[in-house]
Order: structure tokens, then sequence, then C-alpha cells
């Protein structure tokens, strides 16, 4: 994509959005979204915790 420094807040969406459209499709995720995520264990609640 060109430079867009000089370019307006407008200018810059309409810029970006052609270049998108010229861009080749992305092929469909094969693993569920979401699922490589860091898992985080849940803490304890009140006086369980104690």
């Amino acid at each position: 994509m060109a430079n867009t420094k000089a370019l307006s807040k407008e200018e810059r969406k309409k810029s970006k959005r052609t270049s998108r459209k010229k861009q080749a499709p992305k092929k469909p995720r094969d693993y569920p979204r979401g699922s490589k995520k860091p898992k985080v264990k849940k803490l304890a609640r009140g006086a369980a915790k104690r």
C-alpha cells in the first residue's frame, strides 16, 4: 500500500478500502476462532480462597 501519511483521514480510509479490495481473498480458518488464545485459570472466590 502507498504511504498515506500526507492524506487526510477520509482519503486514507478510501485508499485503504480500495487496496483491501485489490488483495486476494483470505482462505477460511481451519481452526475455531479464539482457540489459540492462552487459557486463564479461574481464581477461587471468597472465603474458600483464604
